[in-house]
């Protein structure tokens, strides 16, 4: 029994820090910028790749096509909405509360009230304009990596 209990000790703990990665390699040696200083000038960080780092909020509960990035679990509405470039992978399902580093661009733009709507029915939360759209300020992720 006291075997049988430390191997699963054991399993659990090698899992604990397993890192999921998607897209292109996240640079380890880059400093992060924080995402609260990405959202103070967000076209400052249209152009040139930078990374950030946060908590998973909440993601895309269909396909985990998109994610919430915040910067801690008690800040989650100080966050910002994070798709991968080219539509070309997806986070697991089952991602929110993992830690986050992800390599990309800020994006300004207004989503239409299709848009909006869409991506409520997938998790979403936004501030609507009276006609429905919104503005958003999200970052594109050219690769990302994930901890438990």
């Amino acid at each position: 029994m006291k075997k049988a209990l430390l191997v699963l000790l054991l399993a659990t703990t090698a899992f604990a820090n397993e890192v999921i990665t998607r897209g292109t390699a996240v640079p380890k040696e880059t400093k992060a910028v924080p995402l609260a200083t990405v959202l103070e000038n967000p076209e400052a960080y249209t152009r040139d790749a930078v990374v950030v780092e946060g908590v998973i909020a909440s993601s895309c509960n269909r396909k985990g096509c998109w994610m919430q990035l915040a910067p801690s679990e008690e800040q989650a509405a100080q966050g910002v909405r994070v798709t991968f470039k080219d539509y070309a992978y997806f986070i697991p399902l089952d991602a929110k509360g993992m830690k986050a580093r992800a390599e990309g661009v800020a994006v300004v733009k207004t989503l239409s009230k299709a848009e909006v709507e869409h991506l409520e029915e997938e998790g979403a939360k936004f501030k609507r304009n009276e006609d429905g759209s919104a503005l958003e300020v999200s970052f594109i992720a050219n690769g990302v990596e994930l901890t438990k």
